[in-house]
C-alpha cells in the first residue's frame, strides 16, 4: 500500500470559504401552490445571487419555493434542508443536502441554531416559535409583507430589545437582511476588542 496524501489540517477555529458564507434561513408555511411560495421563490434567487448559503425546513410551500428559487438562480452556495422527520425522501427535489432530524416540531430549533439570520414569509404557530428564538438568540429577523401569518404579525415592531424589520418585496427583504447582519457582525467584533 502506497503512503496516503493528506490535506493538511487548519489551525482550529480557521474557516474555509465556504464556512465564511454567511447562512440565512427562509422560514414559513408549508402550503404548495400558494403567493407565498413564489415570493419565497423570489427571495431564495436573490440569496443565491448574494452568494449567501441557504437553509430551510426542506420540505414543501415556502421551503420549497425558497429551495427552488436559490437552485434557479445557481449561486455558489449550498440549499440545506433540516428535515423534521427521518427520511431524506421527504426533502423537495430542490435541497442539495437534506438532514433528517427526527425531532419534528422541534425541527424549527435547529434551523435557529443553523442559522445567521432569517427571513418570514407567512407561517403559523411553528414560524412564530422560531422567530422568537431567532429574536432569544440576537439574530437579525426580517419579514416579508404581504404574506400574512406570522411575519404580518411581527413585522415592523419591536419584540423585547429587538425590531423585526419589514420588507416589501424579495429583493428588498435579502437586502435588508444582509444589511441587519453586517451591522451585528460590527456590533459583536466592537464588544469584542472592548468598544475601541
Amino acid at each position: 500500500m502506497g503512503r496516503e496524501e493528506h490535506t493538511p489540517a487548519r489551525p482550529q477555529g480557521e474557516q474555509n470559504q465556504e464556512q465564511q458564507r454567511p447562512v440565512i434561513g427562509v422560514i414559513g408555511d408549508g402550503l404548495p401552490g400558494s403567493d407565498r411560495e413564489r415570493m419565497a421563490a423570489e427571495v431564495g434567487a436573490a440569496l443565491a445571487r448574494a452568494g449567501v448559503h441557504l437553509v430551510c425546513g426542506g420540505l414543501g410551500g415556502c421551503m420549497a419555493g425558497a429551495s427552488r428559487g436559490y437552485k434557479e438562480a445557481n449561486g455558489p452556495g449550498i440549499c440545506l434542508g433540516l428535515l423534521p422527520g427521518t427520511s431524506r425522501d421527504d426533502a423537495n427535489p430542490f435541497v442539495d443536502l437534506a438532514i433528517p432530524t427526527g425531532v419534528n416540531s422541534a425541527q424549527g430549533a435547529l434551523v435557529v441554531m443553523a442559522v445567521d439570520a432569517a427571513i418570514v414569509l407567512g407561517g403559523g404557530g411553528g414560524t412564530l416559535s422560531e422567530v422568537g428564538l431567532l429574536l432569544r438568540d440576537g439574530k437579525p429577523v426580517v419579514a416579508l409583507d404581504g404574506t400574512g401569518g406570522a411575519a404580518a404579525l411581527v413585522g415592523g415592531r419591536q419584540l423585547g430589545k429587538t425590531r423585526v424589520r419589514l420588507a416589501r418585496s424579495p429583493d428588498e427583504a435579502v437586502r435588508m437582511v444582509l444589511d441587519a447582519l453586517k451591522a451585528h457582525e460590527d456590533v459583536r467584533a466592537l464588544e469584542e476588542n472592548g468598544g475601541s
